[in-house]
């Protein structure tokens, strides 16, 4: 993880309050002298994650950013209940530090975790990896395995029995982002209308129910420095729910981009799915659904939601800088998102007939 840069000017906190607030608990009682050296962490365009360095021990802070947000996003006990629970059946989560609820230390609730060593894909293969094809299968295929196992876990085993609102899930998803989308809509994208009535008439019931992440990508895998192919990590959890496996795998496969798209989605791709030897999305599918045993059933329904959902994500983003909530320059041309996935939305349907 060494993509950490200077903390931006508007997304600076009090670490001074923070420290003396981390002392006052058992997961920072053992802390040496000194306050931490704090850099902030430049992959992810949702919460802020910050590097927390002391002499001996690093530490990772993750808290909202500004602004109005989703009534449900950003819900930091949340996401920290989540790792909790599953870090004794998931080994690949990280170790939870620490929880503040309190408002007036920071603002908004906020969590740490103990830093997990490794290298993270971001849009180019860190060098320690390479780009070696063979290993970039390697890679590619422990990345469906990854989610398998995270499907299989028992919700109830897991203590997460309550997490999600039972059955509908697919429903819910439809009706809940066209109308995040609307109601974060600018001048300047589309109105996803005939791909919203699309989603709705061909919906189909939950396969079924089980953990899902909702936001599983490489770039939110840390992987071994030494051994490519280790997981040490499954980061970002904020969005993990109770839902419909085959929405989840839809939901990543959005942002995996392969070398025969085209150029705005080339533009936007953010995970080094691109390289020789990794897995196409349809062979992503197929991995799955033998090692799942489920039905991939209407799979281009699947694949539109993946890309529907991805624009209403960049756009809630986009309408936070539109309205001068943030001024961070990577959100400037976000709306571009939208126009790229309504395409992609588009040639899906009427491949689907």
């Amino acid at each position: 993880m060494s993509d950490d840069r200077a903390v931006r000017e508007e997304d600076a906190f009090d670490v001074a309050a923070v420290d003396a607030w981390l002392r006052g608990t058992p997961g920072g009682a053992s802390l040496p002298d000194g306050p931490p050296h704090v850099r902030q962490f430049a992959g992810g365009a949702s919460n802020l994650t910050y590097l927390l360095r002391y002499d001996d021990r690093d530490l990772i802070l993750r808290r909202p950013p500004a602004g109005t947000k989703a009534s449900s996003a950003h819900d930091m006990a949340r996401e920290h209940r989540i790792q909790l629970a599953l870090k004794p059946v998931f080994p690949y989560v990280p170790e939870m530090v620490a929880l503040c609820t309190d408002h007036a230390v920071l603002g908004s609730d906020f969590y740490l975790m103990e830093r997990v060593p490794g290298v993270i894909p971001r849009r180019s293969m860190p060098p320690e990896v390479g780009t070696d094809p063979a290993r970039m299968a390697a890679i590619g295929e422990r990345f469906v395995d990854l989610l398998v196992e995270l499907h299989g876990i028992d919700p109830a085993a897991a203590g997460l029995g309550d997490l999600g609102r039972g059955s509908g899930y697919v429903a819910r998803q439809i009706a809940g982002w066209s109308e995040r989308y609307t109601r974060a809509k600018t001048w300047n994208v589309p109105s996803f209308r005939a791909v919203m009535r699309w989603l709705d008439e061909r919906q189909p019931a939950d396969v079924r129910t089980c953990v899902i992440h909702n936001d599983f990508r490489l770039d939110n895998l840390v992987l071994d420095a030494a051994e490519p192919t280790r997981v040490r990590a499954v980061l970002d959890w904020e969005l993990a729910t109770l839902g419909d496996p085959l929405m989840d795998l839809g939901a990543s496969l959005s942002y995996w981009i392969e070398p025969g798209d085209g150029r705005g989605a080339q533009w936007f791709r953010r995970q080094p799915s691109h390289l020789p030897g990794m897995p196409t999305r349809r062979q992503i599918v197929e991995r799955y659904c033998a090692a799942t045993g489920l039905d991939p059933g209407d799979w281009p329904f699947y694949e539109v939601y993946g890309m529907f959902r991805l624009a209403g994500i960049a756009q809630q983003i986009y309408y936070r800088y539109a309205r001068g909530q943030t001024t961070n320059p990577a959100f400037k041309r976000f709306w571009l998102a939208a126009h790229v996935l309504e395409r992609g939305c588009r040639r899906a349907m009427r491949a689907a007939g």
